[in-house]
């Protein structure tokens, strides 16, 4: 018999939808909306008879980057009108089951979910237990938009695109803001939402309960790496160990937390992981390591019973590749870990297990329906530790004399580049910025909200000196330089798995950029950099908007970055995610080019001219046609017919999953 997932809240709402065009007219509809652990449902309801009708849609909340009200219309109607407060019971009775003027959004990958409750503390105690389930979302904004996006625009800032960047500041993770979370030490279950018999009676809403209850007490966290503390504030971790969080405070680059001793202090967010199975700390387990990555690494090694844990292409799922020699050559084989009710895991027979590591112990004893029993653990590299959001908590201006300049790593947009160190032991990259070249004061400000975006795949910004000229701009350092160099030094010595591995990091950086609301303007590959292990990380994120030269952000000038422009960039100035989506289509190019430059035969004018025609960037030939129909896609003339970023990413590990 199969189990229903239980609700937390049930609730009638007004939904408003609107087709794709922009001249259809917006609709209205009441749907009872039902909210899950996993997803936010909502369908057709029978009043008469009180019963739940057809499916009409749903969201997975692990895709929600943002829960936020939203400024009711000018002129609403008098089903979306606040009423008057001083109605009879009778009128408060029709209010409740006929008007819904309190709007909410629930803002995920295709863009804002519009929603109208009809009391304001309905409204509150949905988005707080949205935001309470998705504050532990990798992908939340920092912006959103406070208005209505309709007419094919948003009324607050006028941008077109649905997903386009917010324009109003959230504050704290998934807009809870500073002074609430202050006040949230602990958290208080939420009341049951009312039924729609409750929502019929003559009495209104009952108040939430206030009578005390038990604080669900600090989180807890494993760490991945070992940390060494860089200022007074910061807390020592030790790879393996576990850590109390003293405050809710997930997705923020530093988060307060307290050892086993009693200690607090600071740590990188990016350095611990969830107590609850946390495979990051196996050495068998390779997070972003692909199919045709597992099988090379696993015919290298050699050895019978080698065997990867690693992310399916499937979100959610993991594949356990194994290797067994069988007739002098090597066989591997991958299985899907299945999961079974109750949250049992298995693979290749039902043997259950309530973990994935108790399940991996079994079968490094057992073969149990696999090629091999698991023997060998391989992995790429020793991970190393990521880089963290900053030289230590809190510390974004750095002091000069902490720096050590070693050698010139070359002449950029905003002046010269050295190699160095800091405090002699942390390897940096220095940005000299040439006076006349940067608004400085403007990036200065920025560089604070720069600080906290913190990735993988993104060139870490650890920090600033301002208080001499020139200024200096302190990153972290990848010793294979230039992605643009790097492929013209590679050529004839790299496979298309390995370029579209490049493609795949620097697409994943631009999905979270994306995520956060936060624009490029100048994706191209050389200003992509390159780690000692061959992980791409975009670099100079958000800079092109300080640059002070007329060549440069004039598309008649000869510096104007126009061949990684689309059309509304190259004509209005118009920047975007989607614009960016563009650009990246041309670095994709310049990838499987191993760096040929895109137009060469052309000046900026006439590419002006060509691309604005419809010309397009031809099929490199190291692309097949399954991945130059991914560049193209990218192309296309109008921004809300290309592709999400996220989107982009699930097809390009789709076919490195499938070669």
């Amino acid at each position: 018999m199969a189990t229903t997932t239980p609700s937390i809240l049930e609730s009638i709402f007004l939904k408003r939808s609107q087709q794709k065009r922009k001249t259809s007219p917006l609709n209205y509809k009441k749907r009872l909306f039902v909210l899950t652990e996993a997803k936010i449902t909502y369908y057709e309801y029978d009043f008469e008879r009180g019963r739940r009708g057809s499916k009409k849609g749903s969201v997975d909340l692990e895709k929600v980057v943002c829960v936020e009200s939203v400024e009711p219309e000018e002129n609403p109607p008098p089903e979306r009108q606040i009423p008057n407060r001083e109605d009879s019971a009778d009128t408060e009775q029709i209010t409740i089951i006929e008007r819904f003027p309190y709007p909410f959004q629930i803002v995920y990958e295709d863009g804002p979910l519009y929603v109208f409750a009809p009391t304001e503390e309905l409204r509150k105690r949905w988005i707080h237990q949205l935001k309470h389930i998705t504050r532990y979302n990798s992908d939340v904004a920092q912006k959103y938009h406070p208005r209505f996006h309709q007419d094919g625009q948003y009324l607050c800032c006028a941008q077109t695109a649905k997903n386009a960047l917010g324009c109003q500041l959230l504050q704290g993770a998934n807009g809870i803001r500073t002074n609430e979370r202050s006040q949230r030490r602990s958290r208080k279950p939420l009341p049951p939402a009312p039924t729609e018999s409750q929502a019929k009676a003559s009495k209104p809403l009952p108040p939430a309960p206030t009578s005390p209850v038990t604080s669900v007490g600090p989180r807890k966290v494993i760490a991945m790496y070992d940390f060494t503390p860089m200022n007074a504030q910061d807390l020592l971790l030790q790879k393996g160990e576990e850590y109390l969080l003293m405050e809710e405070s997930s997705g923020q680059p530093w988060l307060r937390a307290r050892d086993k001793n009693g200690q607090e202090g600071f740590i990188p967010g990016n350095y611990v992981t969830e107590a609850q199975d946390p495979l990051e700390i196996y050495e068998w387990y390779s997070k972003n390591t692909t199919r045709t990555q597992a099988e090379q690494l696993l015919r290298t090694e050699d050895k019978e019973g080698g065997f990867i844990v690693r992310d399916s292409s499937k979100a959610g799922k993991y594949t356990v590749s194994v290797y067994a020699k069988s007739s002098g050559e090597g066989i591997i084989r991958h299985y899907v870990v299945c999961e079974a009710p109750g949250n049992q895991y298995y693979l290749a027979e039902k043997h259950l297990h309530t973990s994935i590591p108790e399940l991996i112990r079994y079968h490094q004893h057992n073969a149990a329906g696999l090629i091999s029993r698991l023997k060998y653990p391989v992995c790429s590299v020793r991970r190393a530790a990521p880089s963290t959001a900053g030289l230590g908590y809190g510390s974004w201006e750095i002091d000069p004399k902490d720096l050590t300049f070693l050698k010139e790593l070359g002449d950029g947009q905003f002046g010269v580049v050295k190699y160095g160190k800091w405090r002699g032991q942390h390897e940096v990259a220095i940005k000299m910025i040439k006076e006349g070249s940067m608004s400085e004061d403007e990036f200065i400000e920025e560089a604070k909200c720069m600080m906290k975006l913190s990735h993988q795949n993104l060139v870490q910004l650890y920090g600033v000196c301002t208080k001499q000229r020139p200024i200096f701009i302190i990153t972290e350092y990848l010793s294979n330089g230039c992605l643009l160099s790097y492929l013209k030094e590679v050529r004839k010595k790299v496979a298309q798995g390995d370029l579209l591995s490049m493609c795949s990091d620097v697409c994943a950086a631009m999905t979270y950029l994306e995520s956060k609301q936060y624009l490029h303007r100048d994706l191209a590959a050389r200003n992509c950099l390159v780690a000692e292990d061959g992980t791409v990380k975009v670099s100079d994120f958000g800079l092109s908007r300080y640059v002070l030269d007329d060549e440069y952000t004039s598309s008649l000038g000869s510096k104007f970055p126009v061949r990684w422009s689309p059309p509304e960039v190259i004509l209005y100035s118009k920047f975007s995610s989607k614009s960016d989506v563009w650009s990246y289509g041309v670095m994709m190019w310049e990838v499987f080019t191993l760096g040929k430059m895109p137009y060469e035969r052309f000046n900026n004018s006439e590419i002006a001219n060509q691309i604005t025609r419809g010309v397009r960037l031809y099929r490199p030939q190291m692309a097949t046609e399954r991945i130059y129909n991914v560049m193209s896609s990218c192309w296309e003339e109008k921004p809300d017919d290309r592709p999400t970023f996220r989107g982009l990413h699930s097809g390009i590990l789709e076919i490195m999953e499938d070669m």
